[in-house]
């Protein structure tokens, strides 16, 4: 229980950010239709900000079933490396459905924390994850319920904060790091000209941002690679 516990504090304050980001998620759910206990079997069941922000917004669209799957998985790629990573450093007991719990409750956050752990043990992994994943569902209950009473106007308002918070993730890293500032520049160029531009604008919107993501990614790699002395 003493591994629990530790894991348990550790995943405290990324709980405590994920309530207000949650919160942000359950008012833009409210917004565009969902009642509360949708939002929440959303929140309970992906546990993806961006991925859960591109679904909905697919959903309110039905039969496009071929652009959220495309989606999702441009979104939620780096979820697989990670697991498989932190699948590296797990105990001999870190077997069988307590996989699939890896699989299921790692975020960018948890696997901060849990990859600097020598020997990740379940009962640790299992607490670290306990706060941010009802921290997560409690935020987007309370944002739909408040969502649901909520002027439209002060709810449109209340949507930006979550690319707000896109923005507080990769701001620190294009100032540090010159390649990300040009793939940054490079996503933001070719989602302009999709959103602009004759015939590309007619592309709907998840699958214009798969599309940029990827073609981002490919040219930054191209054009603007990461060198060692970057990351010195």
């Amino acid at each position: 229980m003493n591994n629990y516990y530790r894991g348990l504090k550790a995943g405290v304050p990324i709980g405590l950010g994920y309530l207000s980001v949650a919160f942000t998620f359950g008012i833009m759910a409210s917004n565009l239709g969902f009642t509360w206990w949708q939002a929440v079997i959303i929140s309970m069941t992906t546990l993806t900000s961006a991925g859960q922000l591109v679904a909905i917004n697919v959903m309110v669209n039905p039969g496009r079933y071929i652009e959220l799957l495309i989606s999702q998985l441009t979104i939620n790629i780096r979820y697989a490396f990670m697991s498989v990573s932190l699948s590296q450093k797990t105990d001999s007991k870190f077997s069988g459905i307590y996989r699939w719990l890896l699989g299921f409750f790692i975020t960018d956050e948890i696997f901060a924390v849990a990859i600097t752990e020598k020997n990740i043990t379940r009962s640790f992994f299992i607490g670290l994850a306990t706060a941010p994943y009802f921290g997560w569902a409690t935020g987007t209950l309370i944002g739909s319920l408040v969502g649901a009473v909520l002027p439209k106007m002060l709810m449109n308002a209340l949507s930006l904060a979550i690319y707000a918070m896109f923005v507080a993730v990769v701001a620190p890293e294009m100032k540090k790091v010159k390649s990300v500032f040009y793939a940054v520049l490079v996503a933001l160029a070719l989602r302009t000209l999709f959103y602009y531009a004759p015939i590309l604008n007619n592309v709907s919107g998840g699958l214009s941002v798969s599309i940029c993501a990827v073609l981002a990614a490919v040219i930054a790699a191209i054009l603007f690679p990461i060198k060692e002395q970057d990351n010195a």
